[in-house]
């Protein structure tokens, strides 16, 4: 017998594994949550937040989500990306980042119920942290994994208590790995990863100082310096980003990952920071220094059997376009509702496939994008003259000459434009963040193809109903005048049923089946007079079927199936797609 019983346990507190535990809690299902740690992260690496990812924190409650605003720097102190000499120092060029430019801005608005934000996940582990526990999770601290045996009923995990010295044993039905980029769960898996892991060493210091003159008049997240020696990542450039406005900073800074790691002593972060900042005399507050490794690796399959990743143990990559935190909170968000609806006995455990149909391509596809944006500040080095030798002073004099009166210069001046732009794919790439399609068994086709993307994919959002895509976000309005997104409309660990006036009988069809399978269907009719309605007509103009068709919405947000219109036998169609998305 097991020391310990739950259904699900989760070992890693961080974003991941603290919102699958948040959520699944929230929809009645026993969970227990691990970490080796006493205490949660003490260095704000993520800090990002994208609106999928507040969605998220949207569906846990309007109190998770309001936390979450009121600790978080909002959307407009993220500014405008600077590339300079130093802080203090000449300014290269900026560029519009994070929704920031009026257009960018107008599509973000149009795209969710939620906004972006800068969170430091000092601040957001302990909201979900805390939501779960408050919620009903188990929670053990200075308990580190050890190893696991599955079999066909469920999972034996072994702890070590790192407090008592004592080995302990938990059961339960599902194990999930959240255990970071050096996962022990994904090794003892023996799942299959593709890319390099250590491809470049990074530093990180953190630290407080009142930087307020150089930088509260031009607010940013990140403030990229352009020197001849600075080195981030092996990317020739130092990082000083935002962490609480304009007193608390960290800085990334690079080393040879072909050298042992560097000791980050007081005197050698004051350096450091000295030079970015460009004040020889400026005093610091070491908070914290620790070394990290820029990595290029994912899991190609996140489950086998009962046992799951996610997270950062399925998907390394560097911070670029601030995607680590997000997506790793999104695989959460797409399995918790998997493992309740199996928990429950709603679903059959063939629905749990889908999680890694769905997500190993995603997680393929943020490493990818990842390292392509290292790979993307190549032409603001080379308009500069920055070519990655030793001599500093024809460095220096290279980056110089872009002030001359010369059509050299003047061409110089072009190429940096253009390069500086270009990162909007790392800083401003609202598609990669939104534009996520599933095609799994979870989704059932309704036998139209894939919509094509009218425009860059990564850059931006292509909102669609057809199947596996993420619901449309429109404001509609209650009866009381009181507006909702149809996202609200859905979610909260439930499937939904949209419709509109003369598909009432969808919503019959809905409780029947429903009865029939034990699974509560929400349904909403939107229209005039109706408990939801669409003043504005953006529901019409976005829900690409008929008043009298009907959209099937998962729990996460992603269209199911959907008909345009009313089909000859409604149960017999919902029962089919039912049977089908939950495997019975």
């Amino acid at each position: 017998m097991a020391d310990i019983e739950t259904d699900v346990l989760i070992v890693g507190t961080g974003p991941a594994g603290s919102a699958t535990a948040a959520l699944l809690s929230s929809y009645g299902v026993a969970n227990m949550i691990v970490n080796r740690y006493r205490w949660l992260s003490n260095t704000p690496r993520a800090h990002i937040t994208n609106q999928r990812t507040m969605e998220v924190l949207r569906d846990l409650g309007p109190d998770v989500e309001a936390e979450a605003m009121m600790h978080a720097s909002p959307q407009e102190l993220m500014g405008e990306n600077v590339f300079c000499e130093s802080l203090a120092g000449e300014e290269i060029g900026r560029m519009k980042s994070w929704g920031i430019h009026p257009l960018s801005k107008a599509e973000h608005l149009l795209s969710s119920p939620c906004l972006m934000n800068d969170l430091p996940q000092t601040f957001m582990e302990p909201i979900l942290f805390k939501s779960a526990c408050a919620r009903g999770t188990q929670a053990r601290m200075s308990t580190e994994y050890v190893s696991h045996v599955q079999d066909a009923d469920g999972v034996t995990t072994t702890c070590h208590d790192r407090l008592s010295g004592r080995d302990f044993t938990v059961r339960s039905k599902f194990l999930v790995g959240a255990d970071g980029g050096n996962s022990l769960v994904a090794e003892h898996l023996g799942l299959p990863l593709e890319g390099k892991m250590g491809v470049g060493g990074s530093m990180n210091i953190l630290f407080r100082a009142d930087l307020s003159k150089y930088v509260a008049h031009r607010p940013s997240v990140l403030y990229w310096v352009m020197q001849p020696g600075a080195d981030v990542g092996g990317i020739g450039m130092g990082l000083v980003r935002m962490v609480r406005p304009w007193a608390e900073w960290l800085i990334v800074w690079g080393y040879d990952i072909n050298q042992p790691p560097p000791e980050v002593t007081p005197e050698l972060a004051t350096e450091v920071a000295r030079q970015l900042v460009g004040d020889p005399a400026l005093e610091i507050e070491l908070l914290g220094a620790n070394t990290w490794t820029v990595n290029n690796c994912f899991a190609t399959q996140m489950q086998k059997g009962r046992v799951f990743i996610m997270g950062d143990a399925a998907h390394r990559h560097p911070p670029s376009n601030g995607l680590g935190s997000n997506t790793s909170i999104q695989d959460g968000f797409n399995l918790a509702w998997k493992l309740a609806k199996v928990v429950k006995e709603q679903a059959g455990i063939g629905l749990l496939d889908s999680y890694s149909a769905e997500r190993a391509p995603i997680a393929r596809q943020i490493v990818t994008r990842a390292n392509q944006s290292i790979a993307e500040f190549g032409p603001i080095f080379e308009a500069l003259g920055m070519d990655g030798g030793v001599d500093h002073d024809k460095i220096q004099r290279n980056m110089e000459a872009r002030a001359d009166a010369t059509p050299a210069a003047e061409a110089q001046r072009e190429a940096l434009r253009k390069a500086i732009a270009f990162k909007k794919y790392e800083f401003d790439a609202h598609g990669v963040e939104m534009n996520q399609r599933y095609a799994s068994g979870a989704v059932v086709t309704d036998g139209q193809g894939e919509p094509a993307f009218e425009k860059d994919r990564e850059l931006y959002y292509a909102p669609t109903t057809w199947p596996g895509a993420r619901l449309p976000h429109v404001w509609v309005f209650e009866r009381s005048g009181r507006k909702v997104s149809t996202l609200d409309l859905c979610g909260h660990g439930e499937f939904t049923l949209l419709t509109g006036i003369g598909g009432e009988a969808w919503v019959a069809a809905a409780e029947t089946v429903g009865a029939e399978l034990g699974l509560p269907i929400r349904s909403h009719v939107i229209g005039p007079r109706r408990a939801i309605e669409d003043h504005t007509g953006d529901w019409a103009g976005a829900r690409e079927i008929r008043d009298t068709g009907c959209l099937i919405v998962r729990p996460d947000h992603h269209v199911a199936w959907r008909s345009e219109t009313l089909a000859a036998d409604l149960a017999a169609e919902l029962r089919r797609v039912f049977k089908s998305v939950l495997a019975r």
